[in-house]
């Protein structure tokens, strides 16, 4: 995937703003794809380019003119070339894993931080999810509420694995240096 593609299905839903668009990512698909506003506002520069949407300025007083884009049938088709796809083979890239694995030269209590911290940012991702709001019970809302639920699945799934590996931690015989 392609931050295009997300970009292309968050206009699928309704024209935004740059701007609304960051506001989407955070609030409703963050829990699977980030996107800052500068990677936005860039990529929203190509997909005008390649005519896959529209922007129209709209005046405003004392401000700068707002930029709302919209997809074109070319956007359109793009997003339904992507979705009808194969999927795409997952090139996972986990750096709290990576420091996990390299962790042991700290020692038992820096790597007991180090789950602690990860625990904490987990609760967080659950809480954060549990803000969003996915009213109704069409297809969309079904989809997207299932979206919601693998993260918030994959959050406690964490959480019960560090607890696991803090556990063990406190009940093995410590190592002796030599």
């Amino acid at each position: 995937m392609e931050l295009k593609h997300a970009i292309l299905g968050l206009l699928s839903l309704k024209p935004m703003s740059g701007y609304d668009l960051g506001r989407a990512f955070k609030g409703s698909v963050a829990h699977f794809w980030h996107a800052d506003l500068s990677q936005i506002y860039r990529t929203l520069g190509r997909l005008e380019s390649a005519k896959l949407i529209d922007t129209e300025v709209i005046p405003q007083e004392g401000k700068p003119d707002r930029k709302v884009h919209s997809l074109t049938e070319a956007g359109a088709a793009e997003l339904r070339e992507w979705l009808e796809s194969p999927l795409e083979a997952e090139r996972v890239k986990e750096p709290f894993l990576a420091r996990l694995f390299f962790a042991a030269p700290l020692g038992e209590d820096a790597v007991l931080a180090l789950l602690s911290e990860r625990k904490r940012h987990a609760e967080e991702v659950i809480a954060e999810l549990s803000e969003i709001d996915i009213a109704g019970d069409d297809l969309a809302s079904v989809l997207r509420g299932a979206t919601r639920m693998n993260g918030v699945h994959h959050a406690k799934a964490e959480i019960e694995w560090i607890e696991q590996i803090a556990h063990h931690l406190s009940e093995r015989e410590p190592t002796k240096e030599p």
